[in-house]
């Protein structure tokens, strides 16, 4: 059948409570691209948008965040990314939906992009784009972009009433955002009380950390954290907060009793700014990241605190992959190793004693894996996975839901499953993304996007072509793994997780940052 694209003056056209939006439809859906659901004042609180007069058009993506780096392109066959104009009025989103009947009350999964909190946007990834989700699973999908970095999350509390919440308000846009869903969603085609939010990485960690704030209540119904336990310490700060906002005005000359005409300076010059004192820091071995913190917005990371009331009504699901940021030796065609090659290779990498009992447990959780990708196993996002999930788990009043993306994928002499690389099937998105076509992948896209449409659907994600999979209880981890032939595991990192986190070589994770002016900087794939 061939496809259709219709743009015209009298359709599609939504009638919101605010006023009318124009997008486009092709192919069975319609798009809504670039619409604006909040503005906001540098380091203040957003505020919705006013009603206007007239039609507005929604044809084109929306400005995204400004980096604090430039990214270099890199890993592009891995991740295809694309990369788009930038402001930091930068609250937009995106809606992808097959009917805009109000009465047809489809779930609502409302994407939030990775990145950390420093970079990304909701157009970032290729695979990020709605559209099979809307045509193929009958949902309505959001992706939404927001303030990051020094935008989002610098602490300015100490310089003024109105900046009491400024080191969370990019937290703040996807809160406002939310309430855009509520409030105009139905026009859609979407049901206001049926929304997922889900978010990988960064994303997955504003996903945990909606569930913590307050003012989110009620906006979301279900919660998916894909590799988005992140450990508290990757974002530690070790400046105190007025201490960095006092060093970046006198970067730009400004006396600390002026401090509001931070709010005024060019994006540039801020940026440059906070990129010579955040370097100086870091020279001096001192840590700045950019994340939400604790106060009377945010309570608190779950993992260091108490899950809030309200998230442990919540259905959840929780996964990770089995690599995530592996940089591991380079050893050949992995599939053409010897059995007796791999062994050695593990034992090397372990130590003899370590090597041997890694083996033996690796056999029993992933009997159908080249042991050599043991070597591979990640322990960034994964102990703290398993600790949110069984805390959770222990006291939750709705299910908890774990699963491992363990695929082997045929590149550079196979390489185990890294970070990002399950979110194409997760989208439904598979074919998009050329390293994808491999394997049985058509059934992996398939069961996973349907596993998290049903899960968004009824807050059940079993769907036919998977193994039963239970939820999570105090005593038992059932982990969901995600293969070219998927299966289940009980409590699968009991015994193999500790031993890697004991026997595994030091490695220390951090950022790429910009050390000269004119060199490179950044990474698009990283997170």
């Amino acid at each position: 059948m061939a496809k259709t694209f219709c743009m015209s003056t009298k359709a599609p056209i939504v009638d919101t409570p605010k006023g009318k939006i124009r997008g486009f439809h092709y192919d069975g859906v319609d798009h809504f691209y670039g619409i604006r659901y909040a503005k906001a004042r540098r380091f203040c609180m957003p505020e919705p948008v006013e009603a206007w007069e007239g039609i507005k058009d929604a044809g084109s993506y929306g400005m995204i965040c400004p980096v604090l780096t430039e990214p270099m392109p890199s890993g592009e066959v891995m991740i295809p990314h694309r990369f788009w104009p930038a402001s930091e009025h930068c609250q937009y989103l995106n809606v992808w939906t097959s009917s805009c009947d109000r009465k047809a009350r489809k779930p609502v999964m409302f994407w939030i992009h990775g990145g950390g909190f420093e970079a990304g946007s909701g157009i970032e990834q290729v695979c990020y784009d709605g559209f099979n989700l809307a045509k193929l699973d009958d949902v309505v999908v959001v992706t939404v972009n927001h303030r990051l970095n020094a935008f989002g999350y610098l602490d300015m509390s100490d310089f003024g009433e109105k900046y009491r919440n400024s080191v969370n308000v990019g937290m703040a846009d996807l809160v406002e955002a939310l309430r855009w869903v509520r409030d105009n969603i139905a026009c859609f085609g979407g049901d206001p009380d049926n929304v997922t939010i889900f978010g990988q990485s960064g994303g997955g960690g504003k996903v945990t950390a909606l569930g913590q704030i307050p003012e989110a209540e009620g906006l979301f119904h279900k919660m998916i954290v894909m590799s988005g336990v992140i450990p508290e310490e990757l974002f530690a700060s070790d400046v105190p907060a007025k201490e960095l906002v006092t060093a970046i005005l006198t970067q730009l000359n400004i006396p600390e009793d002026q401090a509001e005409k931070l709010e005024r300076v060019p994006v540039p010059q801020y940026i440059w700014a906070v990129n010579k004192v955040t370097a100086r820091y870091r020279k001096e071995g001192k840590r700045i990241s950019w994340a939400p913190r604790p106060n009377d917005y945010y309570t608190c990371d779950p993992l260091m605190g108490d899950f809030s009331e309200k998230s442990l009504t919540i259905p959840t699901m929780v996964g990770t992959v089995i690599s995530e940021i592996g940089f591991t030796k380079d050893y050949g065609v992995r599939s053409e190793l010897t059995a007796e090659e791999r062994e050695r290779y593990v034992k090397e990498y372990y130590g003899e004693e370590g090597g041997e009992k890694i083996l033996n447990a690796f056999r029993k959780v992933y009997p159908n894996t080249n042991e050599i990708y043991s070597v591979d196993l990640e322990t960034m996002f994964l102990p703290s996975t398993v600790d949110y999930v069984m805390k959770k788990a222990k006291t939750a009043k709705a299910p908890v839901y774990n699963y491992m993306f363990a695929k082997i994928f045929d590149y550079d002499g196979g390489r185990a499953a890294w970070h990002c690389s399950d979110i194409p099937y997760c989208l439904h998105n598979a074919d998009r993304i050329p390293i994808c076509h491999q394997g049985n992948y058509e059934m992996l896209d398939r069961v996973m996007s349907s596993a998290f449409v049903n899960f968004a659907r009824t807050g059940d994600p079993n769907t036919q072509g998977l193994p039963v999979w239970e939820s999570c209880t105090e005593n038992k981890m059932v982990t969901m793994v995600f293969d070219e032939e998927c299966y289940t595991r009980e409590n699968m990192q009991d015994e193999l997780l500790p031993l890697v986190l004991q026997y595994k070589p030091p490695f220390h994770f951090e950022p790429p940052i910009q050390e000269d002016e004119d060199g490179e900087s950044g990474s698009a794939w990283i997170f």
